[in-house]
């Protein structure tokens, strides 16, 4: 079960959130839906980073999460989207109303047992359940660096290894897909970015300005940034599809 602490850090979050924190490549929801489908249903939805990439995808398409702030933003960007206060836990839809659902950067918050049998419940026979998470590139080791900052106990960030089994419960064996890409970004937004993640902000102000010092030094000795206001930030998504079984 993830730290409830660190997993309600979110709901107060919401422009810095969608301002600061990376989208997702067009390649990762094809993987998920590559072609149209009626419904989709995007859980623990945020500001709408992936939901945005569903509008095109799907002729109905409903987003769920727990942050009033989070789905302020959406609504705000993604008018034509149904935007609910809800829980994976209780998904706010009728059974079997659905053809996909999609998590994407949030799945290892949820209680995994309850998430998928409600899941289950609300996909149509034969739906498909995708999830995604963005991460470091092992190839770029001051990201690398500065995410063991954030995360301690995770080598390069924290990947669909981290949360998902191979094997869900309802569902078959799943498809992994991964997209290398890369943004520019500035210093300034890197820095931005980490104080949306859930350690910065559970932190204490003596706690979180001594890991952005972190942040700093490591970018002031690598090479690749040293001096830099402006650099490239190499990423790769994970994509699990699912079936449901």
């Amino acid at each position: 079960m993830a730290d409830q602490s660190l997993a309600k850090s979110f709901l107060n979050a919401g422009e810095d959130y969608d301002r600061y924190r990376p989208g997702f490549p067009d390649e990762a929801a094809d993987a998920v839906l590559p072609g149209s489908v009626d419904v989709a249903l995007d859980l623990g939805a945020g500001t709408g980073k992936f939901t945005s990439l569903l509008v095109s995808r799907a002729a109905r398409v409903i987003a769920v999460e727990p942050s009033e702030q989070m789905l302020d933003v959406l609504r705000a960007k993604l008018p034509g989207v149904e935007a609910h206060v809800g829980t994976a836990e209780r998904i706010p839809s009728a059974d079997a109303a659905v053809d996909v659902v999609t998590v994407a950067q949030a799945f290892h918050w949820f209680d995994r047992e309850p998430v998928c049998a409600e899941i289950r419940r609300v996909l149509r026979p034969g739906g498909t359940l995708g999830l995604l998470w963005n991460h470091s590139d092992p190839s770029c080791a001051w990201d690398r660096a500065c995410t063991r900052v954030a995360h301690p106990g995770l080598a390069g960030g924290l990947t669909a290894d981290d949360a998902v089994t191979e094997v869900l419960p309802g569902f078959g064996e799943p498809r992994l897909v991964q997209v290398p890409w890369q943004e520019r970004i500035t210093r300034a937004d890197y820095i931005a970015r980490w104080l949306t993640v859930s350690s910065f902000l559970a932190a204490s102000e003596t706690e979180r300005t001594r890991m952005v010092g972190e942040l700093h030094r490591i970018l002031d000795a690598d090479p690749a940034t040293r001096g830099q206001d402006e650099f490239d930030l190499p990423q790769i998504t994970d994509v699990y599809v699912y079936r449901a079984a």
